[in-house]
């Protein structure tokens, strides 16, 4: 396996240690400028994740560094993109449904993609290069890479059958999304919608358990990068909905344009 991805593997796994400590214990909340919601496992999930990664001298952008300026950025080749923890809604909510985020890009595309649901010890994964993703049901937050290679099952989307199944979002679904449902509908299409929260999204469609994830609404590279990654792995696209191309990644503006996930 890739190096780096085993190294964004392990640190996934003690970031979800450190997390679920928290997760059992009292949650307190405090709220940033943006009014976005900060627990102590974000801070600590990402103190473990720079000490893992930055043993590979490749710069990061995390939601919780300290962002650095484009004029820097601009000259990276490759980056680090992270979440310590997707869905802190979720996990404030104690649903399960909060995820580790860890991508590497390369050029402004995923290369590597890890994601980690701790509460349920599922671990999803993408090499872009190789065309293959995977997931591993763990026993624990302990699970050695050898281990992981022996139980990963390989990832495949669905083929497309008489119902649509659309993945809208836990706690973000809004007007627009459910306009886009509409109107697959209104082409005569039986639809299903799915609510999930977190990047777990993604994964849904990697493994084939949904057909689309419209997300037309805010997000940050960090919420995307992973599971574009994985996504992508297996031959699904994450596109603009600006551009009809693919997301890019250590943008100027860090800012995702509204996207579609689908199979082509």
């Amino acid at each position: 396996m890739n190096k780096n991805l085993d190294l964004a593997i392990k640190a996934s796994l003690e970031a979800g240690r450190e997390i679920m400590k928290v997760y059992d214990s009292v949650i307190n909340v405090e709220y940033k400028e943006d009014k976005s919601p900060l627990t102590e496992a974000d801070t600590k999930a990402n103190e473990v994740i720079n000490f893992y990664l930055k043993q590979t001298e490749i710069p990061i952008i995390s939601e919780e560094n300290k962002q650095i300026d484009f004029e820097i950025r601009k000259n990276w080749l490759q980056c680090w993109i992270v979440d310590p923890v997707d869905g802190t809604k979720e996990f404030i909510k104690r649903n399960g449904e909060f995820t580790v985020n860890i991508a590497l890009i390369e050029n402004g595309r995923p290369l590597l993609g890890v994601i980690y649901a701790p509460a349920n010890k599922t671990l999803y994964f993408g090499n872009v290069t190789n065309k293959q993703s995977f997931k591993v049901n763990l026993d624990s937050h302990s699970e050695s890479i050898e281990s992981i290679n022996s139980n990963k099952r390989l990832l495949k989307p669905k083929q497309k059958g008489e119902i649509i199944e659309i993945i809208g979002s836990r706690s973000h679904m809004n007007q627009e999304t459910l306009h886009y449902v509409e109107t697959i509908k209104s082409a005569g299409k039986k639809v299903k919608i799915i609510s999930k929260g977190s990047s777990l999204k993604f994964c849904l469609i990697a493994e084939g358990l949904a057909d689309f994830y419209p997300r037309f609404a805010p997000t940050m590279e960090w919420d995307t990068a992973a599971g574009h990654a994985i996504c992508n792995a297996v031959g699904v696209e994450v596109n603009s909905c600006k551009t009809n191309k693919s997301l890019l990644y250590n943008k100027e503006n860090l800012i995702n344009p509204w996207f579609l996930v689908n199979k082509n």
